[in-house]
């Protein structure tokens, strides 16, 4: 039995049918707002969040679609917005929608052509949705009130490069009742693997379809040239607190042994002068020359901190070793280790990449390995060959679908 809901915006009042537990999960949302308010008001003044924030869960300078009956992507942060592009090129012609989560998402999203919001707070969703024809929603962002109000409006909803990781299964099961609810939402769910839809079958999910990781159908190039470096050059690219400092004491006892230079590139750029005093001090206690590639975009010091967004690929285009990071913390879950196998680096990364699982199958000659042991895959790079990538995908049966009337 559904509950009509009638609610104005703009001078306009419109009707929509929601299931009681709809409601229900409404009225709890508003609940959670009230409580969390404080908190959304400090953090609004943090730089990280000083945008995000308040479009999400004030709606400042974040208005509605201004058209209806288009194609709505809705990704979380900056790598799912990168995994559109190819998507994006095939559907050239159409009135194409983006919302994200983070600022990192939202910037990229904002270089191609379409509307561009952030994604409200749920109790925003049902005065703030238009009807849209299809909305594909990428990864693991499973929002309720989203899949409920666009299904009661008539929309339809796709799962793409869906996911769940091993870590976090056990956490969906113990709410697989809710989730089941959820997923009755969507037309069909593109898993990136077996074991992922294995997964969603367990939550009570029907139509799931293995397609690999639409990743692997991004195409990767840069965008500038640099000149490569007489001396080796070890990139380690997308860095979280903490990774930095155990690269740092391996490349150092590296360094002693060749001729070596590092690169730092932070996945984070609100860290970028933290991670910079941390390599100064190690500058100067192993007397190791240090800059900053915003000054003068060259690897002539023993140490560089790059501090730029958008650079990760030019250097590893220039890149012996890629140490990557993400991997070597147990919260984040790994990145992208397409990128520097593109480019041929040598890559060692952590043992904790459960986010990229599905992407490190397509990569050979990877070492995996703890912060302790840095130093010694460094060493052994010497007599591995470099990284590759074995596969491809077929995006043709997924914009089918999307496209369909």
């Amino acid at each position: 039995m559904s509950t009509l809901w009638t609610y104005s915006l703009h001078g306009s009042s419109r009707r929509i049918g929601l299931k009681p537990f709809t409601i229900l999960y409404f009225i709890l949302s508003v609940a959670l707002y009230l409580v969390a308010l404080p908190l959304l008001i400090y953090l609004s003044f943090k730089h990280k969040y000083k945008e995000s924030i308040p479009a999400r869960f004030f709606l400042f300078k974040n208005p509605r679609f201004k058209s209806s009956e288009g194609i709505w992507f809705h990704v979380c942060s900056l790598g799912e917005a990168r995994a559109l592009k190819p998507i994006l090129e095939l559907l050239k012609d159409q009135d194409i929608k983006i919302t994200t989560i983070t600022h990192t998402g939202q910037a990229l999203a904002r270089r191609y052509d379409a509307e561009v919001r952030y994604l409200p707070y749920e109790m925003f969703l049902p005065f703030w949705v238009k009807k849209q024809r299809v909305l594909v929603v990428l990864e693991a962002e499973f929002w309720f009130m989203l899949f409920s109000i666009l299904r009661a409006k008539g929309g339809r909803v796709i799962l793409l490069n869906a996911r769940i990781s091993e870590k976090s299964v056990d956490k969906y099961l113990q709410f697989a009742w809710f989730y089941k609810k959820l997923l009755s939402n969507v037309e069909i769910i593109y898993a990136q693997s077996q074991a992922d839809k294995n997964r969603f079958l367990a939550l009570g999910a029907k139509n799931i379809e293995v397609i690999g990781n639409i990743k692997l159908a991004a195409e990767i190039k840069k965008t500038k040239e640099y000149k490569k470096p007489k001396d080796e050059l070890i990139v380690a690219g997308s860095t979280h607190d903490g990774e930095e400092e155990s690269v740092l004491k391996s490349f150092v006892e590296y360094k002693k042994q060749s001729d070596a230079k590092l690169a730092v590139v932070p996945r984070h750029p609100e860290r970028f002068e933290a991670v910079y005093e941390l390599m100064k001090r190690y500058a100067e206690k192993n007397s190791l020359t240090l800059s900053r590639f915003s000054k003068d975009k060259e690897f002539s010091t023993d140490m560089i901190l790059v501090d730029a967004m958008g650079e990760l690929n030019n250097i590893y285009a220039i890149s012996n070793i890629a140490i990557l990071g993400g991997a070597f913390r147990d919260d984040v879950g790994g990145h992208n280790p397409l990128e520097p196998a593109h480019f041929g680096c040598k890559i060692i990364t952590g043992k904790h990449f459960f986010h990229q699982k599905e992407l490190f199958k397509y990569v050979y000659h990877v070492q995996y390995v703890e912060r302790d042991e840095i130093h010694r895959a460094l060493m052994a790079c010497r007599n591995l060959p470099p990284s590759m990538i074995e596969e491809k995908i077929d995006l043709k049966p997924v914009i089918d679908r999307i496209i369909k009337n």
